[in-house]
């Protein structure tokens, strides 16, 4: 197999994606803006060859790499980067390189929060009122039909990045004076928890690995605040849940690949969709997985590529907990002392990317146990502010 690694070397623990694959035999060829001499000696050694361009915005020029990336070593098989940033890079590569995977075509219903609303539906999965905002009075009329509050955030987005909470009129006419000149998506809001149903699908779209998340808080909250955020891996997955997440499975035509679908559970049970991520969860998520099942979920994808299948077992036998914190506050335990009061629960700890860091914190911490609620306790300590 000739597999295209975009920007293998971010997220940093992702190199471990390049390494399993090269393990089984596969070219792996990266292609990306970063000097090979930055790249880390993990991933150099995994790499079969790596392709520097100035610029991974250039589109020539990345389509001048899988030129020569074709070449030299014949038909390429499949393009990826785990990313959202690079999804529609992909697929536009897909599309004019004829390769497996998600393609132009396909990019409006999962990166377009109007569009996702639509395959929800069509699914039978219930999600909150929204409409696509293209002048000022379609938002007023909207808002007058819903009431507040409101959720406004780009139709096309990563993350909670420019997502706002409009609690009254002055809001929303704040917002509206100085909102991007983009399509904003507005949606009514829902007071809920958010839950998550996460997994791999092997090539026919059946789920092959299967997760939830639990989260503490509202991402957006958390970046809009500047606050803390904890969330953690559940063992159990509720079937109204399982149920959901595998119709959106089929109805998004997710093949080979991981996602990361978000749910609101309300407090009287319901659950109403949020949206679609048709890449693996962002930070350690890949490797809380890992830990909560003794497993190795960057291996597992390597011989899913390779030979079609996945082995092991993914029985959950414990919760694990991502606990971020943020330079700006001042808490009452040191990084020391969480390490050694929390060590019978600690299995890792490290400083987070930049690019993650207003949702997740500076710094994480990663903490396992067979029930959840030393991990809860655990959290409130390491979060708490002096």
């Amino acid at each position: 197999m000739n597999f295209v690694y975009l920007s293998p070397h971010c997220p940093p623990n992702y190199y471990l994606f390049a390494v399993n694959l090269r393990s089984f035999g596969a070219n792996v060829l990266g292609l990306a803006d970063e000097p090979y001499d930055r790249l880390s000696q993990e991933l150099k050694r995994a790499l079969t060859e790596y392709y520097y361009v100035r610029d991974m915005h250039n589109y020539d020029d990345l389509v001048r790499a899988l030129g020569y990336f074709t070449h030299r070593y014949g038909k390429l098989d499949r393009i990826d980067s785990h990313n959202e940033y690079w999804l529609e890079t992909e697929a536009r590569l897909r599309t004019d390189f004829n390769l497996f995977g998600f393609k132009i075509d396909d990019m409006p219903r999962v990166k377009c929060k109007s569009e996702m609303k639509e395959v929800f539906k069509r699914a039978g999965v219930v999600v909150a009122p929204g409409k696509v905002m293209s002048a000022p009075d379609q938002a007023r009329e909207f808002v007058s039909e819903v009431g507040y509050p409101v959720v406004a955030k780009p139709d096309v987005g990563v993350g909670a990045a420019q997502t706002w909470k409009l609690a009254g009129p002055a809001d929303l006419e704040t917002y509206l004076a100085g909102k991007p000149p983009v399509d904003y998506f507005l949606e009514e809001f829902v007071d809920g928890r958010i839950v998550t149903y996460d997994g791999l699908t092997d090539r026919d779209g059946r789920v092959v690995f299967e997760a939830s998340l639990q989260y503490s808080r509202g991402i957006m909250e958390v970046v809009n605040e500047d606050g803390d955020v904890w969330y953690h891996c559940d063992r159990e997955i509720a079937d109204d849940l399982r149920d959901a997440g595998r119709l959106l499975v089929e109805a998004f035509g997710v093949r080979e690949r991981f996602f990361h679908f978000e749910f609101f559970r309300l407090a009287d049970g319901r659950l109403l969709a949020l949206e679609v991520n048709v890449r693996p969860p962002g930070g350690l998520t890949m490797d809380m997985w890992n830990y909560q099942n003794d497993a190795d979920l960057y291996r597992a994808w390597a011989d899913l590529l390779m030979r079609g299948r996945v082995q092991g077992s993914f029985d959950r036998p414990w919760y694990v907990a991502y606990v971020g914190r943020k330079h700006r506050h001042r808490y009452v335990l040191s990084l020391e002392q969480v390490r050694d009061r929390f060590r019978d629960l600690r299995v890792h700890d490290e400083p987070v990317n930049d690019v993650f860091s207003a949702a997740i914190g500076n710094h994480g911490f990663v903490l396992r146990a067979p029930t959840l609620a030393p991990l809860a306790d655990a959290a409130a300590a390491i979060q708490q502010v002096a």
